[in-house]
């Protein structure tokens, strides 16, 4: 099973089929359209550790990847405990933090509640490239305007002043400054997602000289980690399995 969501989970999904391995793809539900997959897909959560467990009972499920992002550390702790429990084959398939470059202005916080602290002070353009789930605390500074970047349209505007653009990445870092330009945008709030598909804007921030309040990853139990979905079709070949994923 591939706990999915990111554009390496999808990656690992195009391989996987390839080769004919016998895998079902699962997302969070976090968005209204996820992207079509080459696997049978599942949509939503398990119910914690107890339902995972269950579920890779009663699916046989013989191997887990964890591709899940980054901050989606809640899940990523199921994992661990649930393979434990069940003796399931686990590997998290990663991509390693951004490090800041020559001409980075960053200003690192450990957590959302952070960079909302980080927050104080007199009204700004912000871009907050966080996803709908982290931004209801910002609501405590309502000072500023926000920009912000969402898969869906939402129901109502999440922030009392703010510009929904919806997209879908990966992003290139022109696109990205033509955003931070035509909203005024002059200061960035992201995650430390790391990899190649959601740094646009933190190369764009750099080009235009502008600061970014750059969150921590959360801390997760040590796990086999994987960097490339090659690395991960080698682990299953030495793995003793019957082919399912």
């Amino acid at each position: 099973m591939i706990l999915g969501g990111t554009t390496e989970a999808s990656a690992l999904a195009r391989a996987v089929s390839e080769r004919g391995i016998r895998a079902v793809f699962s997302y969070a539900g976090r968005t209204r359209t996820p992207r079509v997959q080459p696997l049978p897909q599942r949509v939503g959560g398990f119910g914690g550790v107890a339902g995972l467990v269950q579920y890779l009972r009663d699916t046989g499920v013989t191997h887990v990847v964890d591709a899940t992002h980054p901050f989606a550390a809640a899940m990523s702790r199921n994992a661990i405990e649930a393979c434990a429990r069940t003796d399931v084959h686990l590997a998290a398939l990663t991509r390693p933090a951004w490090q800041p470059q020559p001409g980075d202005d960053w200003h690192r916080v450990p957590d959302i509640p952070g960079a909302v602290a980080a927050l104080n002070g007199p009204g700004r353009r912000v871009l907050l490239a966080l996803g709908r789930l982290h931004l209801t605390g910002f609501a405590d500074h309502p000072q500023h305007h926000y920009v912000l970047r969402m898969v869906d349209e939402p129901d109502r505007p999440p922030l009392p002043d703010c510009a929904v653009v919806v997209a879908r990445g990966p992003f290139t870092q022109a696109g990205d400054m033509a955003l931070m330009q035509a909203h005024g945008v002059d200061l960035v709030v992201s995650k430390n997602s790391g990899g190649d598909g959601a740094r646009a804007k933190i190369d764009a921030a750099r080009r235009l000289k502008l600061p970014v309040v750059m969150i921590d990853r959360p801390v997760v139990p040590a796990r086999r980690e994987l960097s490339s979905p090659d690395q991960v079709l080698g682990w299953l070949d030495h793995c003793d399995t019957d082919r399912g994923v």
